[in-house]
């Protein structure tokens, strides 16, 4: 492959990430067929990659994708005779995207006739352009699965005839939890990323923070919007102390605080007391409050671990997971000490054996007990697992200063 075929795939993966949501939604709306919008999109993207590298991309090219999707659309519902009373309808519908399209095809493929994971899968896929090495790091498990996951999905939405809309609000239950999931496991790609060379992409960020206001501007009595909305602020608040001149992750601990953006921060610790107010506590609530503690510490010595320790505990009650436990451990090791910690970390080790952090976090534990040898094993083994650049080469930073 040439530099120029190079820079067409990379230019065009960008426009179908950022635009394969509105494109899906906007063609859904069109034709009153998810399924089938999916698929025109997808043809597409087929048509771009043989084309593109031989005219050079269009001006605009996301119109250009649209157009293609839109006429592919037509002669699909022209063959079909069930489709001809859709067709009618689509010529009076507006292709053009619309700014709620992309947060409608999410409540689309978070439909509670999907198993919980396929939602996750086939939205993360089909509505925000993720690779299916993206989604299997989000949801931590293969590849494998998220294909099958994503197959099982698209033939229930065809067999079911899923409509294409906004759920009634005596829905919202139902799709609600999985609309947030989603777009927090947006937020989290965004903010270090599992794949390309870029340790974290603003743009994911931004869309996922975008999406977050929607909903909390969509559903204001429902107080889990906002604790999700206020729980990405607040690292957004740190953005700019995450990383040194060099692009090295900055960990926490040795962050400049003065670089933090405390007016962001004091925002959303007034949201979450907003959400706080609805006396419905609820897994981004409890994260938010968490993630507000270290927002709140001057210094790192300041932290108070015991009262996240807390949270934790409560989080547990209300959404128990490896990966809860996990972070939980972090607080025990500072409340408790490490090796208590440790016995938190074997708990969960069969369930998170393919995980880097929970190799990372053993690693340092251990340091911290004076075991050197598997202190390197465990570090060793979390930098072969981990595929964003920054958190490798933290890792091997502290296996040299260690060796």
């Amino acid at each position: 492959m040439n530099v120029a075929e190079r820079d067409v795939d990379a230019n065009l993966a960008t426009v179908f990430r950022e635009e394969a949501g509105s494109l899906t939604g906007a063609l859904a709306r069109y034709t009153g067929d998810f399924a089938l919008a999916e698929e025109c999109v997808q043809d597409a993207l087929v048509r771009a990659l043989e084309r593109w590298p031989r005219e050079g991309i269009p001006a605009r090219p996301a119109a250009w994708l649209m157009t293609v999707a839109r006429h592919r659309a037509l002669d699909v519902l022209r063959r079909d005779r069930i489709g001809r009373s859709k067709q009618a309808g689509a010529r009076r519908a507006s292709p053009a995207p619309r700014p709620d399209d992309r947060l409608r095809a999410i409540f689309t493929c978070c439909h509670p006739a999907l198993a919980r994971e396929a939602q996750l899968a086939l939205t993360l896929q089909a509505v925000c352009g993720f690779t299916t090495a993206q989604i299997a790091g989000a949801l931590l498990c293969s590849e494998a699965a998220v294909s099958q996951r994503v197959s099982r999905a698209r033939r229930k939405i065809r067999a079911a005839g899923i409509a294409f809309r906004a759920p009634e609000p005596e829905e919202l239950d139902a799709r609600l939890g999985e609309v947030l999931a989603v777009v927090y496991l947006i937020f989290n790609e965004g903010y270090l990323s599992t794949s390309g060379e870029r340790p974290e992409s603003r743009d994911l960020i931004d869309d996922a923070a975008w999406l977050g206001s929607l909903l909390v501007g969509l559903y204001p009595r429902e107080p889990e919007p906002a604790g999700l909305l206020a729980l990405m602020r607040l690292h957004l608040a740190r953005i700019r102390a995450r990383f040194d001149t060099n692009r090295e992750l900055v960990l926490l601990a040795e962050q400049d605080r003065s670089l933090w953006d405390h007016a962001m921060i004091q925002d959303a610790i007034s949201l979450l007391a907003r959400a706080a107010a609805m006396r419905r506590p609820g897994p981004y609530q409890l994260q938010a409050a968490i993630a507000a503690c270290h927002a709140d510490a001057r210094r790192f010595a300041d932290t108070d671990w015991a009262q996240i320790l807390v949270l934790y505990d409560l989080l547990l009650g209300v959404a128990p997971s490896p990966i809860v436990r996990l972070n939980r451990a972090v607080a025990v090791a500072r409340v408790q000490g490490a090796a208590a910690a440790l016995r938190e970390l074997d708990a969960v080790a069969d369930q998170l054996a393919g995980y880097h952090l929970l190799h990372a976090i053993r690693g340092r534990l251990l340091h911290e007990l004076g075991d050197r040898e598997r202190a390197r094993a465990a570090e060793l083994r979390a930098a072969e697992l981990t595929t964003n650049p920054a958190e490798r080469a933290l890792l091997r930073r502290r296996i040299a200063l260690d060796s």
